[in-house]
């Protein structure tokens, strides 16, 4: 294992070997001493040309918790705000030694052009890469859907992360600013692979050229996919009207109150869903336009507990780029060899 540049690709026993070892790290973290000394003498640097608060602490804790030295680095500020080009960043990391970089940018592919133009020996974590991918933010999604929703019926969050299970025949919606989330992008290529039936519900304007080549089932109206759909846990997209540029939001849809009326998820929406179904949303949450203050903090939603297995995911993460199954003070996970 060498690299995590996107989960389009990444075989089921790959993905399970994650979400497995994920699994272990979160049972360390109830602990007293929450450390690990798994990764003590190697340097993991957070490298955001974007900016995150939320991904980036995610990525510092669990490497802090494994004994890591962590160097955050801003493009704001720094000598990339200068002109740098990532060519010379990444060759000042090498010399440095850093032996991890997590790379967050605002252009699609940068990652995957810093993990193979032979400019750096370390590994290399996609962070998020313009509207490309967020494989960890996947990773984090099915790992709390799982241990929600993959044990036998009447089984509690904690009995359904027995290791090795997927998520096979659970129904996931995914609503709402596809065409510039690269969360979804993510989600809908991992949950295939964990044999989950996702629908994306979107309006025409927020669904990218090509999307009828993924791996999922689309829809425009959001209450027909709630009734008919049934679906196991719904996932919420930030309207992302930062990247909504030249004629803004109102070149994708006509007004707020008309996005929320459609396509928001509120408390008649969240009546019509299963009993056991999970709120999911990636964060930062624009209350009152994708979704309400009622669903967001009603008790289905699980999106404070997302936050905290990201914790758990990149903890696994980091340890199978960095340490190896034979790595003392960790756990022991499965064979096998992730996305290189």
């Amino acid at each position: 294992m060498k690299h995590l540049l996107s989960t389009a690709g990444l075989a089921r026993e790959d993905a399970i070997t994650i979400l497995d070892t994920a699994a272990q790290m979160a049972t360390t973290q109830s602990r007293e001493i929450k450390k690990l000394p798994t990764l003590r003498g190697r340097t993991v640097v957070n490298l955001f040309f974007e900016d995150s608060t939320r991904t980036r602490i995610s990525f510092e804790t669990a490497a802090k918790r494994l004994s890591a030295d962590v160097i955050n680095f801003s493009a704001k500020g720094s000598s990339v705000s200068k002109g740098e080009s990532l060519k010379d960043t990444a060759l000042t990391l090498q010399a440095m030694g850093a032996d991890a970089v997590v790379c967050r940018h605002q252009a699609s592919g940068a990652p995957h052009l810093l993990a193979h133009a032979g400019w750096l020996d370390s590994a290399v974590v996609n962070a998020g890469d313009g509207t490309h991918q967020h494989p960890t933010q996947a990773l984090l999604d099915a790992y709390t859907m799982r241990r929600h929703l993959a044990g036998p019926p009447g089984s509690g969050p904690d009995d359904a992360a027995a290791l090795g299970a997927d998520l096979a025949g659970r129904r996931v919606a995914i609503v709402g600013d596809v065409l510039h989330s690269r969360v979804a992008r993510s989600n809908v290529h991992l949950l295939h692979t964990l044999g989950a039936e996702v629908t994306l519900v979107a309006p025409p304007t927020l669904l990218p050229v090509g999307v009828e080549s993924w791996p999922c089932e689309v829809s425009y109206h959001l209450d027909e996919s709630l009734r008919e759909g049934a679906p196991d846990a719904i996932m919420m997209l930030r309207v992302q009207r930062e990247r909504m540029s030249g004629a803004g939001a109102g070149a994708f849809f006509p007004n707020p109150l008309e996005y929320t009326r459609k396509y928001g998820l509120d408390g008649r929406r969240l009546a019509l869903l299963p009993e056991h179904a999970i709120v999911m949303h990636p964060g930062p949450m624009n209350r009152g336009l994708e979704i309400s203050a009622e669903a967001a903090d009603s008790p289905r939603a699980v999106i404070v507990e997302q936050v905290a297995n990201g914790v758990a995911v990149r903890m696994a993460v980091l340890y199978l780029l960095l340490s190896g199954r034979d790595a003392p003070g960790a756990p022991d996970p499965s064979e096998g060899s992730v996305l290189a």
